[in-house]
């Protein structure tokens, strides 16, 4: 083992760890940096090919692999890294994944036999310090702090969860549930999960980032390099499938994922959230100064494996550790797959070492679908048995068969995903080398069948958790933006371009959805209230100016062809009330002068339209018989039948004939 020199760069997250490594690489002549996500790989290649020829710069991950002929750099997945090359710098990023049940044990096998001739760099959390300085080697520390402070901010309703947070959950049910009540009760919200397609995963940080939605639902994918302007994080869940069985999350884990709240020099919170188990106050002080237990011991397994026989490998691969603070680690998937094969198909598989290299190197295909167990060992033997037939290959109408039964944009966020899990697969056994027939054309086909399908799943991603109305008002009410508000038609109402109802006369009939909730309804109300009122008030002041207004039979006063008031019994009928047909919204001082003016205004009328009607109510006749003619006239609207009051005219006239 190479006696050079070891920096092992070490701090909570938001320390500049990843940063100050791609630098200290670039001063070198040569360099390599092993990452723990195919999504980091790719992001640092993107930023380094800004300040170096992409001609020296390699970028090599299971499924993408741009290597130029005379590559100075090279970024990769830790998996992925070439182990055989001499460069004067290899930096490991997140070594604390050794520690990782399943792939821990390759960030182990990194950490112990992989170096730069002038200098190994291993960045990561302060709680594997203990097993680095076991190490027999050349060690300088470098303790980082975190440039932000990160506080516990209790539980809160998700209902009422501030802009720029994340939520977390730990299956793909709870991060869909979350966001959909979040779609209703805050417009939308991205959504980040491990099993998305870097390029979906990028696409919906994007729409984070943007600021076109302010929350972000997520796996504990967001724990690792994922970086975003994050304010706070909450916890839906402390527990999680781990793949063998329903845990709590280490306090470690629990700080990883925390510490995406304030980036730089931005301060962070930390809560929890619905249903969540309580964070205990021992545990928030750890959390508050990132002080987490050391790590005792991490996962081992032996990558010197012996080939010449099948009994051989399998003894190489069981073999123990000889370090107290190694673990052998239990069955990894690929261990299960290659124990699987060796017992099902133990007289076809013969004891060639050529044969077994390649079985052994068909049961690293990752498993990306991860639901049906019998599909993944299907491939597994399906790419085995090419490689070992004649050909040696994969060829070109089995990858063309495989891939056209994936070629498909129909369908929801479940079966999209699962189809771009599936072209991961033959991404990956296009991009191994030798293993499929016209290699340049297939690695392209999954590529661009990757893309294609990551562009639809965002798509569907957005139509599914993003209400696009709700998301407007929300965010336009919540940062005091000035929204725009069109009225088409004299009566369809639009702000900023999402339909929010109808503006009938003086009162707005809301588009409600069937599934509207209350936050729903109080977002549009407000949003109604500020860019509406105004509208109503203007007709208010309109009517009171023009007073081209008219009373129709059904009693109703109108303004253009919509009501906006109505007339209702009072003391009598030349004294009726009026009820006004006006919004919510509007407040009395407005109610109160439209009323004025319409009692005013029918006020006149009646004494226009109906001033015989008014006479004959205040006649001043002594005589009785006249009086009680001209009351049962009044009575009747002054229209009465003649042989009903027959007796008040004979009366009547005979007193007239009197006087």
């Amino acid at each position: 083992m190479s006696k050079n020199k070891i920096t092992a760069v070490l701090g909570p997250t938001n320390t500049g760890k990843t940063f100050l490594a791609i630098e200290t690489m670039l001063s070198f002549d040569t360099g390599m940096i092993g990452f723990p996500l195919r999504l980091l790989a790719r992001e640092v290649y993107d930023k380094i090919i800004q300040k170096v020829d992409a001609s020296k710069v390699a970028l090599i991950t299971g499924e993408e692999k741009i290597i130029p002929l005379n590559a100075k750099y090279f970024l990769c997945t830790v998996e992925s890294m070439p182990v055989d090359k001499v460069l004067d710098f290899v930096g490991i990023d997140e070594i604390q994944m050794c520690t990782d049940h399943e792939r821990g044990h390759i960030f182990t096998d990194r950490l112990l036999n992989l170096r730069g001739e002038k200098l190994t760099m291993l960045m990561g959390s302060n709680t594997i310090k203990n097993i680095i300085q076991k190490l027999d080697e050349d060690v300088e520390f470098i303790n980082k702090q975190r440039l932000s402070k990160l506080s516990f901010g209790g539980h809160k309703k998700i209902s009422r969860i501030q802009r720029k947070s994340a939520i977390i959950a730990f299956s793909t049910e709870e991060v869909y549930a979350i966001a959909e009540l979040l779609r209703r009760q805050k417009g939308g919200v991205a959504i980040v999960m491990g099993s998305l397609s870097p390029k979906t995963r990028n696409a919906q940080v994007n729409l984070y980032q943007s600021g076109d939605v302010d929350y972000l639902v997520a796996t504990d994918a967001i724990g690792m390099g994922i970086n975003m302007d994050l304010d706070h994080v909450y916890f839906s869940n402390l527990k999680k499938f781990d793949g063998k069985k329903i845990r709590r999350l280490k306090i470690s884990e629990i700080g990883q994922i925390s510490g995406r709240a304030g980036r730089y020099l931005n301060d962070g919170s930390f809560g929890i959230t619905g249903d969540c188990g309580e964070i205990n106050p021992e545990e928030i002080e750890f959390l508050e100064n990132h002080n987490f237990p050391e790590i005792q011991n991490i996962f081992w397994r032996n990558s010197n494996l012996k080939f010449n026989n099948k009994e051989n490998l399998l003894k190489s691969l069981e073999e123990k550790p000889d370090k107290d603070w190694l673990r052998r680690v239990g069955e990894c998937e690929d261990e299960k797959v290659l124990k699987y094969f060796l017992k099902e198909n133990n007289s076809s598989i013969e004891n060639n070492s050529n044969i077994l290299k390649i079985l052994w190197e068909c049961c690293q295909i990752p498993d990306f679908v991860k639901k049906t167990y019998g599909h993944h060992l299907e491939v597994v033997g399906k790419v085995f048995n090419f490689l070992i037939s004649e050909e040696k290959k994969v060829p070109n109408y089995y990858m063309k068969k495989q891939l056209s039964m994936l070629d498909k944009l129909e369908g929801n966020v479940d079966s999209i995903s699962n189809r771009i899990s599936n072209v991961r697969t033959w991404s990956y056994v296009s991009n191994k080398s030798n293993w499929v027939e016209n290699q340049d054309y297939w690695i392209e086909r999954t590529k661009n069948l990757e893309d294609k399908l990551s562009d639809r799943l965002h798509d569907e991603l957005i139509k599914t958790f993003i209400d696009k109305r709700a998301s407007v008002l929300a965010k336009g009410l919540k940062q005091d933006i000035e929204l725009k508000t069109e009225i088409i038609e004299k009566e369809k109402v639009l702000i900023n371009g999402q339909y929010i109802g109808i503006l009938k006369g003086l009162k707005l009939q809301l588009d409600l959805k069937v599934d509207a909730l209350d936050a729903d309804i109080k977002s549009l109300k407000k949003a109604a209230r500020q860019n509406v009122g105004p509208e109503i008030i203007n007709r208010i002041q309109q009517i009171i100016d023009t007073g081209l207004i008219e009373l129709k039979d059904d009693f109703k006063i109108y303004w253009r062809s919509d009501p906006i008031a109505k007339l209702i019994p009072g003391s009598d009928y030349l004294n009726p009330k009026i009820d006004l047909i006006i919004d919510d919204m509007i407040e009395n001082n407005e109610r109160n002068n439209l009323n004025d003016y319409l009692n005013q205004w029918i006020l006149k009328k009646i004494e226009t339209e109906l001033n015989s009607l008014i006479e004959l109510k205040n006649i001043k006749e002594e005589n009785p018989e006249l009086r009680a003619l001209a009351y049962r006239l009044y009575e009747n609207n002054g229209v009465i039948k003649r042989s009903n009051i027959s007796e008040y005219l004979k009366k009547s006239i005979k007193m007239i004939g009197k006087n």
